[in-house]
């Protein structure tokens, strides 16, 4: 599963807590950052966001977490288009259910404010955080690539956990 959405939207917090409840389950299973997988800089040259950094690295960890006993992967990217979702499956070698977190883009610019808000580069990660929540959320609502979108507005991060559980056909707790 990879959970989608905009920055702030808490894909990484869904993630863990995705993985307390596997683990509470008794399912085996690993939880990616697919951003920790793209963190290099500068990105190369043609590769905006890294993500044939990204791909090349799931596809080991992927490999390395299955062969370790995960039956299941709980991944928090952002996937724009049914072509991105292709590539990242070819990585996976699996298909990949897609649930995109969703919420009001002006409360999560509120959200991103607050994160970013003792960030010492002057305000430019959070200047280019509230534009990409914009411009991203925009794409996301228009790509139709994903199987299922959850409301996360007035959700805790365990509610937004069991309705991504469910939303994805993966039995909650």
């Amino acid at each position: 599963m990879l959970l989608n959405g905009t920055v702030g939207v808490g894909k990484t917090t869904t993630a863990d807590e995705l993985g307390a409840l596997l683990r509470e389950q008794g399912v085996p299973h690993a939880v990616i950052d697919v951003d920790e997988l793209r963190r290099i800089w500068p990105s190369p040259p043609g590769d905006r966001f890294s993500e044939k950094v990204a791909l090349a690295n799931l596809t080991a960890v992927g490999a390395t977490y299955r062969a370790a006993g995960a039956q299941r992967l709980v991944l928090a990217g952002v996937v724009e288009t049914a072509e991105e979702r292709a590539r990242l499956e070819e990585a996976l070698g699996l298909p990949v259910v897609l649930v995109r977190l969703r919420a009001d883009p002006a409360r999560l610019q509120e959200r991103l404010c607050g994160r970013h808000a003792h960030d010492s580069d002057g305000g430019a990660s959070l200047a280019w955080h509230l534009e990409r929540c914009g411009e991203l959320h925009a794409v996301l609502e228009g790509a139709g690539a994903d199987d299922a979108v959850v409301d996360v507005e007035g959700l805790d991060r365990l509610a937004v956990a069991r309705a991504v559980l469910t939303a994805a056909g993966w039995s909650p707790p």
